[in-house]
C-alpha cells in the first residue's frame, strides 16, 4: 500500500514538472462581450469556466477566444447582424489584451509570439472564429478578421451558411450546397493566401473533405472528437481521420460530454434534465431542445443564453449536493478518444480544446483552474514529455507555422 502511494505521488510530481514545462494551449473557449466591461472581467473569478484567475490556478498558458455567430437567415439584415456581432467579439478580447489586463494577457498572432509572450510568464490570448456566417457576402471581410487577429475560420456553425453545410444536415437530409457554396471555395482560396487556419469543426463531411481537395495548406479541426468512440454528427469519422493525417493537419479533441460517451452521458443526462426542467419552471423560462434554440432568432438566442448561463450555475451548486446520480463523462472518457486518435493518426496530428463557456467541461476538467488533470491523466497512461508538448501545443503551433509559410509563398507568386 505504502509503495502504490509512493508510485502514486512520483506519477503527480512528474506530471506536475511536465504541466509547468510545456505550453498548454487550449484552441476553443467561447465568450461572452458581457464579461469584457470595466466592472465585469476576467480579471475576477466569474462564473465563467475561463477567467484569469482560473487559467493560473490550472496552469493554462494560452485561450483561442472564439468570435462565435449563431446562424441565421443568409439575407443582407441576416449578415449586418452577424458582422455586428462579431465585431463586438474581436472588440471585447482586443478590450481585454489592451485595456482591462495587458500586464496579465498578450494577443498573440503566430507561434513566435506565443514562445515570447509565455517565457514572460503572462497568459496568451489567440482569436478563432467560429462560423463564417458574418463574412456575408463581402469576401474582405475574410482580410478584415484577419487583421483584427482572427487565426482560424470555421465556415459554418449549427445550420447551412452561405459559405457550407452544416454537420446538422444529417438529421434530415437536407443540405443547401452539398459541400462548399462558390463562395466558400474563394474562402477557402482566401484563408490560404492569408495564412488563417480552415476549422473543420462543424461543417459537413462533403464540405470538409471538399476543404481539404482545395486547400493547399493543412487544415484543424478546433474542436471534434472520434466518432468510431462517439456517433455524434460532430465528429470525424474514420475517412475523415485519415485524410486531416494526409493533408498534414490536426484534429483537437474535445471535452465536450456529448461527444466523448453517449451511454454514460444519456444516463447522467437524463437525470440532469430534470433538474434543470425544475429549475426553469421556477425562474418561469422553459428548458428547450438546442433544435428550437437554433431556430431563435440572435436577440432571442443571446437572451436565452443569458438564462441557460444562470440556470447551469443553479443546477451546479444542487448537483454538488446530491449523492447517488449517475456518473459523469470525466478526463478518463476524454482521454480516450486521445488515445485513439493517436493510435489512428498518429501522434503529430491530435491536440486539446475544451469548448469551454460553449458547453464543455467534463468531469475532471469543468474549467480552466482544473486543466493540470488533463496533464495527469495523459501521464498516468504513459505519455512521454515530448508527446504531451505535442498534443498541448506542439502539433497545432507546427500547423500555423506550415500555414502562415504557404501563405508567404502564395503571396511571393502573386
Amino acid at each position: 500500500m505504502k509503495e502504490q502511494q509512493i508510485a502514486k505521488d512520483q506519477l503527480f510530481a512528474k506530471a506536475k514538472q511536465i504541466h509547468k514545462k510545456v505550453i498548454t494551449l487550449d484552441t476553443h473557449c467561447d465568450i461572452n462581450v458581457k464579461n469584457f466591461t470595466d466592472s465585469i472581467n476576467y480579471t475576477q473569478n466569474l462564473d465563467s469556466q475561463i477567467t484569469l484567475p482560473k487559467m493560473k490556478e490550472g496552469g493554462l498558458d494560452v485561450a483561442w477566444f472564439i468570435v462565435y455567430t449563431g446562424q441565421d437567415s443568409l439575407t443582407d439584415e441576416g449578415f449586418k447582424k452577424a458582422h455586428d456581432n462579431a465585431m463586438s467579439k474581436f472588440n471585447a478580447i482586443h478590450k481585454l489584451v489592451n485595456e482591462i489586463a495587458p500586464e496579465q494577457i498578450e494577443l498573440a498572432l503566430n507561434s513566435d509570439d506565443v514562445r515570447r509572450i509565455s517565457a514572460t510568464g503572462k497568459k496568451v490570448a489567440m482569436i478563432g472564429i467560429e462560423n463564417g456566417y458574418p463574412v456575408g457576402n463581402d469576401i474582405t471581410n475574410v482580410e478584415k478578421f484577419y487583421n483584427l487577429g482572427g487565426r482560424y475560420m470555421s465556415l459554418a456553425h449549427n445550420g447551412h451558411s452561405q459559405l457550407c453545410d452544416s454537420n446538422t444536415g444529417e438529421e434530415d437530409d437536407v443540405w443547401l450546397h452539398n459541400g462548399l457554396s462558390d463562395l466558400g471555395k474563394l474562402v477557402i482560396v482566401e484563408m490560404n493566401r492569408l495564412g488563417m487556419m480552415i476549422d473543420a469543426s462543424h461543417p459537413s463531411k462533403e464540405s470538409i473533405k471538399q476543404m481539404i481537395e482545395l486547400s493547399k495548406a493543412p487544415i484543424i479541426a478546433s474542436h471534434s472528437s472520434a466518432r468510431a468512440l462517439c456517433n455524434h454528427s460532430r465528429n470525424l469519422d474514420d475517412e475523415l481521420l485519415k485524410l486531416i493525417k494526409e493533408n498534414g493537419g490536426v484534429v483537437q479533441t474535445v471535452a465536450f460530454s456529448s461527444y466523448l460517451k453517449t451511454e454514460k452521458y444519456n444516463k447522467r443526462n437524463e437525470y440532469v434534465k430534470s433538474i434543470s426542467n425544475q429549475i426553469g419552471d421556477s425562474l418561469g423560462t422553459k428548458i428547450l431542445e438546442w433544435s428550437e434554440v437554433r431556430k431563435l432568432d440572435n436577440a432571442k438566442r443571446e437572451e436565452y443564453y443569458e438564462f441557460y448561463d444562470n440556470m447551469s450555475r443553479i443546477r451546479k451548486q444542487k448537483l454538488a449536493k446530491m449523492t447517488d446520480i449517475p456518473p459523469a463523462v470525466n478526463v478518463a472518457d476524454f482521454v480516450d478518444h486521445i488515445d485513439y486518435l493517436v493510435e489512428k493518426i498518429g501522434i503529430n496530428h491530435v491536440g486539446i480544446s475544451s469548448d469551454f463557456d460553449g458547453g464543455g467541461g467534463i468531469e475532471g476538467w469543468d474549467d480552466a483552474s482544473e486543466t493540470f488533470n488533463v496533464t495527469l491523466e495523459l501521464v498516468t497512461r504513459g505519455y512521454t514529455e515530448e508527446q504531451i508538448e505535442k498534443l498541448w501545443s506542439g502539433n497545432l503551433l507546427r500547423v500555423l507555422d506550415e500555414v502562415e509559410a504557404i501563405a508567404k509563398e502564395i503571396q511571393s507568386q502573386s
